[in-house]
């Protein structure tokens, strides 16, 4: 089985792979929206159908929410053990909201100056298909993969994947493989390929604050009467020192010190943190004072503040002093990092700054995930790493993430095995948001480069 055959199958073929991505894009698969279950339930048996056209064997697996997609090839040809790769994607979708502020229909896909426009190309189907594509250029070319894969599409990532714990413990065995491989993240630009080896963690908390019974005269009780904004902001002002170091105790507890291969090697990518700033109106970083916008932003943990209300908020003035003030805040977590303890030190941490006559309660429904990370050295990132640069002409970056994908520790936690996550999106693909696209070229090269990285998992 050649990798040349595979590769140029994959690039005469490409016309009909795009043409199916845009099949599978006007599917409106918006988990969020029950109106739009049937359509997720389309989505599923799209995939299915295409899969088995193939040579897999998959299936929709029913679950309590939308269903699964689960499907197995298993080589053909040679005796030898060989990898056996699971493949992970969502085929479900954000909402399109505000629809006024797309310039074309969101599912109705456009190809626009080497640009695919329409929800979903970028988040996740564009990218989920980029390994599809590869399997079938590989099973075209020789009739056979040179691994074994299953893959695994779920349809509720995008509403906080439900189903997916209770799915994948009740079939544990059939989906454990060697090795996962996440296609949900970025290319490090439009011409250097990727892989994300960090992610953080992710502990979230909603906090209520109660002072008076009832909601007061600022001008008769102001003073005297203690005001729960006042106390709220006095307590949330306290997270940070000057340096901006988050001052809950035990905050740091399985925070390590970045290795000095990994700052070494971020050093190198000539990150321009003027520019990245620049492009949010932003002059100076406002972090953790002692530590790059990188690893501030992929190696260090956040306590931060994502709403805060409270009182009367409509037009005009009112002169009140509310009964009760509310937050909703995040902590971005790292290297070992407890949630469970993070939450905890949060609320004695919240109480004990709480001002006399002020109570705080808490929403009862904090909780999180723990921070995730592949060691570098790992054979399977070696192996996709190599494959990338063949196929891009660039060494590959190794790169952490801020963000949370909690896939990735499940797959560790209940299958006990790691995962390899490459993508080929862009920081400007405008996923969640209108105007979602997703370049032609990753879309493209996105194919190749799985069918090298395939290639290579086989030697």
């Amino acid at each position: 089985m050649t990798l040349s055959h595979a590769l140029t199958t994959a690039e005469a073929a490409f016309s009909e792979s795009l043409s199916r991505l845009f099949e599978l894009l006007r599917i409106p698969s918006i988990s969020t929206d029950p109106a739009h279950n049937a359509d997720c339930d389309t989505a599923a048996d799209w995939l299915v159908r295409e899969l088995n056209a193939i040579g897999f064997k998959a299936e929709a697996r029913p679950t309590a929410g939308r269903p699964m997609v689960v499907a197995h090839f298993t080589r053909k040809s040679g005796t030898a053990k060989t990898t056996h790769a699971l493949f992970y994607g969502h085929y479900d979708v954000q909402p399109v909201d505000p629809l006024e502020l797309w310039h074309t229909k969101p599912f109705e896909p456009e190809n626009r100056n080497g640009k695919l426009y329409g929800r979903g190309t970028s988040d996740d189907k564009g990218q989920l298909m980029t390994f599809v594509e590869a399997a079938r250029a590989w099973i075209k070319a020789t009739g056979d993969l040179p691994i074994s894969a299953t893959f695994l599409i779920e349809g509720e990532e995008e509403s906080g994947s439900p189903s997916l714990i209770p799915f994948l413990k009740a079939n544990k065995k059939e989906l454990s493989c060697d090795v996962a491989f996440v296609c949900d993240t970025n290319m490090w630009d439009d011409k250097t390929p990727a892989i994300t080896t960090r992610l953080r963690g992710l502990v979230h908390e909603e906090v209520e604050v109660t002072g008076p019974s009832i909601d007061l005269h600022s001008g008769l009780y102001g003073g005297p009467a203690i005001n729960p904004i006042k106390a709220l902001t006095k307590m949330l002002a306290a997270l940070h020192d000057k340096n901006g170091k988050v001052q809950i105790p035990g905050f740091y507890d399985g925070v390590a010190a970045l290795p000095k291969a990994t700052k070494k090697q971020w050093a190198s990518l000539k990150f321009s943190e003027k520019k990245f700033l620049g492009e949010l109106g932003l002059k100076q970083a406002s972090g953790e004072a002692g530590f790059t916008v990188l690893e501030q932003i992929w190696a260090r943990p956040t306590a931060e503040v994502n709403g805060i209300w409270g009182g009367y908020t409509g037009v005009g003035t009112k002169t009140v002093l509310p009964a009760k003030a509310h937050a909703k805040l995040t902590f971005r977590l790292v290297g070992k990092q407890s949630p469970q303890k993070i939450l905890k030190a949060f609320q004695a941490f919240a109480k004990k700054h709480m001002m006399k006559d002020a109570k705080i309660s808490f929403s009862g429904k904090g909780g999180g995930a723990p921070a995730s990370e592949v060691q570098e050295e790992n054979p399977f990132i070696k192996k996709s790493a190599a494959a990338l640069q063949a196929e891009w002409g660039r060494e590959t970056v190794l790169m952490g993430s801020g963000g949370s994908i909690p896939i990735v520790r499940h797959f560790k936690d209940i299958l006990d095995m790691d995962s390899v996550l490459v993508g080929f999106a862009l920081n400007d693909d405008a996923i969640h948001s209108p105007n979602e696209k997703y370049n032609l070229t990753s879309f493209q090269r996105g194919i190749k480069s799985w069918v090298r990285i395939m290639g290579a998992l086989a030697k």
